[in-house]
């Protein structure tokens, strides 16, 4: 399989998951293959599917926050109408309702992620849950909100195909 035939069956497996989601793929076939290059591309280079359009640290646990769907596309979709690289994009862009421009990233810096990294465990050792007594942990997807209660979270999300790294222990 050629690299643009490996790009083409990524891009067809990101569309059916985001239509399946409720999302949508930006209508520029080329430039979305493009992205599907660089996202096999970092594939290849750190083993997960770390957004083309930012530095990736190497380190998954690190990058967990950019790899497609990145922990920013609803926000920037909600607020800019496309993800910080354009791969995602609202109805109303897909429909020429609104036109797209350039947004800001929205990642945290390096020494900021740390500080976040560290008030998340201390909120999570000292929270008082609501689910205090439940027989299982309740586990939450990072990037879509998905919530279940099960011993471990599971391999993939059911909602939006995140990998089990990408949910934190909610209670």
């Amino acid at each position: 399989m050629s690299d643009r035939e490996k790009a083409r069956a990524l891009m067809e497996r990101l569309d059916k998951e985001a239509k399946a989601g409720g999302y949508f793929l930006s209508t520029d076939e080329e430039m979305v293959l493009d992205l599907m290059d660089g996202l096999l591309v970092n594939q290849q280079r750190y083993g997960y599917l770390a957004c083309p359009c930012r530095m990736a640290d190497g380190i998954r646990e690190e990058d967990l926050d950019l790899i497609c769907p990145c922990d920013y596309r609803d926000p920037d979709l909600d607020e800019y109408g496309t993800c910080y690289c354009a791969l995602y994009v609202s109805e109303e862009v897909v429909k020429g309702q609104k036109k797209i421009g350039s947004i800001p990233d929205r990642r945290p810096l390096l020494e900021e992620r740390a500080e976040i990294k560290i008030k998340k465990n201390q909120a999570a050792n000292n929270k008082s849950s609501a689910f205090a007594g439940a027989s299982q942990p309740v586990w939450r997807c990072l990037v879509c909100g998905y919530l279940c209660a099960r011993p471990q979270p599971p391999l993939k999300c059911p909602v939006c195909k995140a990998d089990k790294d990408r949910f934190e222990r909610f209670a």
